[in-house]
């Protein structure tokens, strides 16, 4: 517990506040990458799908 406990206080290198702000940078950007180019990806596997067909 007294190890948990230290590790909590410890100051050093990126806290957990940074860590979760660095993860919902990444999650926006993901969406937004989805988001726009989700549709054209889609249709882009269908024309390829029904080129082989």
């Amino acid at each position: 517990m007294s190890s948990l406990l230290n590790f909590i206080k410890d100051e050093e290198g990126a806290s957990m506040a940074e860590y979760a702000l660095l993860l919902g940078i990444v999650t926006v950007a993901i969406v937004t990458v989805l988001t726009a180019f989700g549709s054209k990806v889609s249709t882009s596997i269908t024309n390829a799908t029904d080129a082989i067909k």
